[in-house]
């Protein structure tokens, strides 16, 4: 399982919300000059359109994330 590194540290925004352990939801994330998804678990269910930070990758376009609390203009600004 190849992990995809670049993506750890990188802001997204939920495009279809997480379960918990239960399930994975889905992330959009800016980068490599454009947009990608990846299938997004977290600890806790998370709502659609949570801003969130990529803490790791577990290979194949998956990857866990956390809450990001931090303006939503970050995003725009280019941050990840």
């Amino acid at each position: 399982m190849v992990r995809d590194e670049a993506c750890i540290g990188c802001l997204g925004v939920l495009t279809v919300a997480t379960r918990g352990r239960v399930g994975p939801g889905e992330v959009l994330v800016k980068i490599r000059g454009g947009s990608e998804t990846y299938l997004a678990w977290s600890d806790t269910p998370l709502p659609k359109d949570t801003t969130v930070l990529i803490i790791e990758s577990r290979g194949a376009r998956a990857v866990d994330v956390i809450v990001w609390d931090a303006p939503s203009n970050e995003i725009a600004d280019g941050a990840g």
